[in-house]
């Protein structure tokens, strides 16, 4: 029982350690977390629709802290504490409103501009930096909404007889599909005839290509093979030939330049021809009466 105690005991002390370890690594975190990190304090004069904690604070488009508490401070004004970076370049003059991924999405602190020579941001009573929303710059997602459908009815009422002629179009152009729909359907059953020639076609290539070891494509592709290497050993031998033919053309050309008469009479080249008969002698002729 002792044993059995003793290594309770140990691992009990063992996960302590582990959660005390855990937990400060944590807290150091989140120590180094706060001190990158500082407050900000920003009030709307009116509704901040779809604006929640967790919410992103987003300066020039570029998100540098989260909304951390929403809360009403009066019937007319919405008071939002944020978490943003230290190295944010806020300033006095920074313009803030809310802005919306989409129709329905959660809305965002927006912070825009503000020159390099304008004052820090002030700070509130308890030493928070604090900021107004513009009231004209807020934008209300209803009012958003009805601003999309009257632009949206401007536009129609202004292209009215477009979308009239547009209307009538597309009526014409479904009637003339309903009276050519016999012909249509008689399109279709040839594409139809088409497509089943087609597949009868491949059929039979791939009962040409399929089959045993001697299908008839294989036999067709061997035969073809087997008449082109006849025909290659056929045209080596004539090359051969003909080329044995020109050295022994080529052979009795060099023989006759250098030895013409062997060639004519025959014989070894260093003997000597034999000398032509000498011609012979004319008879005399009748001889003149003096």
């Amino acid at each position: 029982m002792e044993t059995r105690a003793n290594y309770v005991l140990i691992g009990a002390f063992t996960l302590a350690v582990i959660a005390a370890a855990f937990g400060f690594v944590l807290w150091f975190q989140s120590l180094h977390t706060t001190k990158q990190r500082s407050p900000l304090r920003v009030i709307f004069e009116g509704p901040a629709s779809g604006l929640r904690n967790g919410g992103n604070v987003n300066f020039n488009g570029i998100r540098i802290g989260e909304v951390v508490s929403v809360k009403l401070d009066n019937p007319r004004r919405v008071v939002a504490l944020a978490m943003i970076e230290n190295s944010a370049p806020l300033r006095k003059d920074t313009l803030v409103g809310l802005e919306f991924q989409g129709l329905t999405g959660v809305a965002a602190i927006s912070l825009k501009g503000g020159e390099e020579a304008a004052p820090p941001v002030p700070l509130d009573e308890d030493g928070i930096p604090v900021l107004t929303a513009d009231p004209n710059a807020l934008q209300d997602v209803t009012e958003a909404i009805r601003a999309t459908l009257q632009n949206v009815n401007r536009i129609v009422a202004d292209n009215q007889q477009s979308v009239k002629n547009s209307l009538k179009n597309l009526e014409v152009f479904t009637e003339a599909l309903a009276r050519n729909s016999e012909k249509i359907d008689n399109v279709m059953v040839k594409v139809d005839g088409v497509m089943a020639k087609a597949d009868n076609l491949m059929l039979g290539l791939n009962a040409i290509a399929g089959g045993n070891n001697g299908s008839e494509l294989n036999q067709m592709v061997k035969s073809i093979r087997e008449l082109a290497d006849n025909i290659d050993k056929r045209s080596n031998l004539l090359i051969n030939d003909g080329r044995r033919t020109l050295a022994d053309i080529s052979r009795a050309v060099n023989n006759f330049d250098r030895n013409p008469s062997r060639v004519i009479f025959g014989g070894s080249n260093n003997a000597a021809p034999e000398p032509a008969p000498a011609p012979a002698a004319a008879a005399p002729g009748p001889r003149r009466r003096q």
